[in-house]
């Protein structure tokens, strides 16, 4: 009887047909398993250029800056954990200008580590509004003391960011995330006599970064109302007493009133093109509490506490040098109410749409004090004798005396300075004894009559 190879053969065919099914199965497992692991990694990579690159309004402009990136990324920095442009620093900028008061601002702060910055900053934070900083913590004085400031405002939950005026793809992110109704740009290279050492920074900060700045803020949606610091030595030779807004400020006598009066005249032009709001304030000769090392009243201090002599200037005629000397307190009023009162920019993604506000203001304290009167005050508050040495004020760009007239400020936001120059140098060195640890001669002899009655 023959043998019966039907079955065998049936079973070959079933065995070979099962294996290509498992080896189909397995390829369409394995192509859906690499597509899924391909398509992860795409989003992972979208996600990682979002975050890290951020884009670029349409209506700045995009082609130059793409140089920018590279930089932007390389000098990103850590605040506590929060890497720039990542989850949690967004997250910590939006808590930091999001205000608390009903209808009350989001105000980007330029220069909140300085002097004036940090002060109208946590006034403003008091009031309710939000604020977030921008400074670049520069060396021309002691960053000690604009760290020190960083630490005061982040104790009243204001976040600076630390960053250039000159970045513009931070500056486009900072936009990006927060939808800031004003800009109150402090920001600037100060100092007369500094400008004649490195006049490069006054034209990179004090033009180039207020003209980033308007960049940016015109090509937003809302743009916001700007508010920004000009200078009482824009009226440079004016001999009018005292000095008004109307008077001619066309012969600075410094580069750095040159700058400034440069950034007035491009105010003007970004006021005219793009209908940004812009209102900005001639301040005179500020002083008080967390001061600028660099001003006389700072250094003169510093100097008669140490025995050292300080210089007393008189003009070429012999006469004495005057400056119209302002609290740091009254000029935080004036920047505030020219916040208040400015109104909203009327241009949309770069393009005007009808006329925008654009203002002028002095912000003084109204009565010139010479100089000598100052050291006065400040050799009855310290007691001890100043050690004078009386010169001739060099033709480096001060000015020898500055006035200022606040009637268009007191009409329009009822700025009203009350500190008189006794009253605002007793709180300075006050904090200037307490800040730097030091116990003044008076304080010394008071605890010895104590301790002897």
């Amino acid at each position: 009887m023959p043998t019966d190879t039907s079955k065998p053969m049936k079973l070959e065919r079933y065995n070979s047909y099962i294996r290509k099914v498992h080896s189909t199965k397995l390829l369409n497992a394995s192509s859906k398993f690499l597509f899924r692991v391909t398509l992860l990694i795409a989003l992972v990579l979208i996600l990682f250029f979002t975050i890290n690159y951020p884009p670029l309004s349409d209506n700045t402009h995009s082609a130059p800056h793409h140089h920018h990136r590279h930089s932007f990324l390389s000098t990103s920095l850590f605040s506590g954990s929060s890497l720039v442009g990542g989850a949690a620093w967004e997250k910590q900028v939006r808590h930091s200008a999001t205000p608390r008061r009903v209808n009350g601002f989001s105000v980007l702060v330029t220069g909140a580590a300085g002097f004036i910055g940090s002060h109208c900053s946590l006034a403003l934070k008091k009031r309710g509004d939000g604020v977030l900083g921008l400074d670049n913590f520069n060396d021309y004085y002691d960053p000690t003391l604009k760290r020190a400031r960083q630490n005061l405002l982040s104790k009243h939950q204001i976040f600076i960011v630390e960053g250039d005026l000159n970045d513009g793809p931070l500056l486009t992110k900072l936009f990006d995330v927060v939808p800031f109704t004003h800009v109150l740009h402090l920001a600037a290279q100060a100092g007369v006599r500094y400008a004649m050492q490195n006049p490069q920074s006054y034209v990179k900060s004090n033009i180039a970064g207020f003209v980033n700045l308007l960049e940016v803020a015109k090509a937003v949606n809302p743009q916001p109302a700007i508010v920004w610091a000009s200078s009482s030595s824009v009226y440079g030779l004016n001999t009018e007493n005292p000095f008004s807004e109307r008077d001619r400020t066309d012969r600075p006598a410094s580069l750095y009133a040159a700058t400034k009066k440069a950034g007035e005249e491009i105010a003007h032009t970004y006021n005219h093109i793009y209908g940004l709001s812009l209102t900005g304030l001639r301040f005179f000769t500020v002083y008080g509490p967390w001061g600028r090392p660099d001003m006389a009243y700072f250094f003169f201090t510093k100097d008669i506490l140490q025995g050292k002599p300080i210089d007393i200037y008189r003009t070429q005629d012999q006469k004495a040098v005057a400056r119209d000397f302002t609290y740091i307190d009254d000029v935080v009023k004036g920047c505030l109410g020219a916040l208040d009162t400015a109104e909203k920019s009327t241009g949309s993604g770069g393009k005007k749409k009808g006329p925008a506000q654009l203002r002028i203001y002095n912000l003084g304290n109204t009565s010139p004090v010479p100089v000598g009167r100052l050291v006065s005050i400040l050799e009855g508050l310290i007691n001890t004798k100043a050690k004078k040495h009386v010169i001739t004020l060099p033709r480096n760009g001060d000015v020898p005396y500055t006035h200022a007239n606040v009637t268009l400020a007191y009409k329009d936001f009822g700025y009203k300075p009350t500190t008189d120059l006794a009253s605002g140098l007793r709180k300075f060195v006050k904090w200037y004894v307490n800040y730097f640890g030091i116990e003044s001669k008076r304080s010394k002899e008071t605890q010895h009559f104590d301790e002897s009655s």
